[in-house]
């Protein structure tokens, strides 16, 4: 059962406008807490409320989308497109809108250049990598079918993302001592981590939020209960507060 949450800006079709092209991803997870701290969250994981944001989803609308040459970070004064559309779609927060693709050819050559999601790794560590290669060509060579190998697979991501569950769900209850829900005064969060994960491929997206309330303050794990979306960017999964955002070209 698919939960769908969405909003649009109607904008009028050009055919063949030469600075317009289109482009859709996923900008975070809902509900989810973030793999690495993001930019502005003083060292805290994060988890955006499914219903903040889609309170705040008419906020994101009509924002610019930009990026830095580096492909690291925001870059305010680099705005290559514009947001029309927003929509939850389970767990992540899809948008959609246009590139600035006459004025910026190479952001948009970069962003064809690449695969939705990159070449992702689910599993921890490269221990785990080897050993779950090794078992698959065992299985093969046992003549196991190509439904047994996917299944492996997904089993084995099913576990990893599991574990991670355990460990976010432990430390959120360790941090949830009270209910002091305040309005952070912070300049900006942007899910820009500040180091690079080594083996994340591809390329990504990030917010940018303010007028930030927090359920607690002083939690490990911060839960953004209501906030304002006030721009996105283009960036390497490396650099992603979360690793399974993504941005292609619409056909």
């Amino acid at each position: 059962m698919i939960d769908l949450k969405s909003m649009a800006l109607t904008m009028p079709e050009v055919v063949g406008h030469p600075n317009r092209t289109a482009f859709h991803g996923v900008l975070t997870m809902v509900d989810v807490p973030s793999q690495r701290a993001p930019s502005g969250a003083k060292g805290h994981l994060v988890v955006l409320a499914k219903k903040a944001a889609e309170a705040a989803l008419p906020s994101l609308l009509g924002m610019a989308l930009d990026y830095s040459p580096t492909l690291d970070r925001h870059d305010v004064r680099r705005k290559v497109g514009v947001i029309t559309r927003a929509e939850i779609v389970g767990r992540d927060l899809e948008l959609g809108g246009y590139l600035y693709a006459r004025d910026f050819p190479e952001i948009v050559e970069e962003i064809g250049k690449g695969r939705r999601g990159g070449e992702r790794k689910s599993l921890s560590s490269s221990s785990e990598i080897v050993r779950e290669a090794s078992t698959l060509r065992a299985g093969a060579g046992r003549g196991m079918s190509d439904e047994w190998v996917e299944g492996y697979r997904l089993r084995t991501s099913l576990r990893a993302a599991a574990e991670r569950i355990r460990h976010l769900t432990i430390a959120l209850r360790k941090s949830s001592g009270g209910n002091r829900a305040a309005t952070v005064e912070l300049a900006a969060i942007r899910a820009e981590a500040c180091m690079a994960t080594a083996g994340i491929a591809g390329l990504g997206l990030s917010y940018e939020i303010t007028n930030v309330k927090l359920a607690d303050p002083n939690a490990e794990v911060w839960m953004l209960e209501k906030v304002t979306f006030t721009g996105a960017a283009i960036l390497r999964r490396d650099k992603a507060a979360y690793r399974d955002t993504w941005i292609e070209l619409s056909s």
